[in-house]
C-alpha cells in the first residue's frame, strides 16, 4: 500500500497545478500494472482514509496518507544515498534497487544506514530526505526552464528515474549542487543553452523541465 501511496505523491508533486490530484490510469502505467488492480488499491486505500476521491479530478492523498507515503519516501531515498555514498553505486543505477532494498528495511535499520551514508538531507538526485514523523521541508525551487537569463542558478533535484537520461546528464556535470547561468532559450520547446563554469552545455527542452533550480547565494 505504501508503494501506492509513495507513486501518488511523486506524481502530485510534480504536478502542483492539479492541486494534489492524480488519474488513475496514469498511476496503472507508471506502475504496470492493470487499471482493475489500481482501482482494487486504491478502494482498499480510500476506506482507511489514506485517499479520497473527487469525480473528473481523481484521487488525492488525505494527511494521514501523505505521511505514510512519505515514511515509504524516506527508505527508499535513505536506501539511495546508502548505496551512493557507501556501497559506490553511480546515482544512474539505484532507483530500481533501492526500491527492492526499501521493502525490507525495519526502521533501525534505515537509521543505521543513515549513519552510514553521512547523514545526507538529500537522495542523490536532489530529493529532500522526509522526517521521522513524514513530514517534508517545504520547496521553493524552479524548473531550470523558468529560470531568468543569465540568472546565477544552483540545482537543486533532478527529477527522472532513466539511467540513459542520468548518465548523459552526469557526463554534461548538471548534477545537484552546480552552479549554471541560462545563456538563451530557444523558442518554440527549443534547445537550452548554459554556462557551467566556463564551459557551455545544451540541453534538450524535455531535460529542462526535469532539472529544479533555485537563485545562487550571494558571494
Amino acid at each position: 500500500m505504501r508503494d501506492y501511496l509513495a507513486e501518488i505523491y511523486r506524481l502530485s508533486d510534480r504536478n502542483p497545478a492539479a492541486e494534489g490530484f492524480v488519474g488513475t490510469s496514469v498511476l496503472a502505467d507508471l506502475l504496470a500494472v492493470s487499471a482493475p488492480a489500481v482501482n482494487r488499491m486504491v478502494t482498499k486505500l480510500r476506506e482507511q482514509g489514506l485517499l479520497e476521491h473527487e469525480p473528473y479530478q481523481g484521487i488525492r492523498l488525505t494527511p494521514a496518507g501523505t505521511r505514510e507515503a512519505l515514511k515509504k519516501l524516506r527508505r527508499h531515498r535513505i536506501a539511495e544515498a546508502f548505496l551512493v555514498n557507501v556501497m559506490n553505486f553511480g546515482w544512474h543505477e539505484v532507483h530500481a534497487e533501492a526500491d527492492r532494498l526499501s521493502q525490507g528495511m525495519s526502521d533501525t535499520i534505515t537509521e543505521r544506514m543513515l549513519v552510514m551514508a553521512g547523514h545526507p538531507t538529500t537522495c542523490p538526485h536532489g530529493e529532500p530526505i522526509p522526517e521521522t514523523d513524514g513530514t517534508i521541508p517545504e520547496s521553493h525551487d524552479i524548473l531550470l526552464i523558468d529560470a531568468a537569463l543569465e540568472q546565477e542558478v544552483v540545482i537543486t533535484r533532478v527529477r527522472i528515474r532513466e539511467p540513459e537520461r542520468l548518465e548523459y546528464l552526469a557526463a554534461l556535470g548538471l548534477i545537484p549542487g552546480v552552479t549554471l547561468h541560462v545563456i538563451h532559450k530557444a523558442p518554440f520547446n527549443g534547445p537550452v543553452q548554459l554556462k557551467v563554469g566556463r564551459e557551455y552545455r545544451i540541453i534538450g527542452h524535455n531535460l529542462a523541465e526535469v532539472i529544479r533550480v533555485e537563485p545562487a547565494e550571494a558571494p
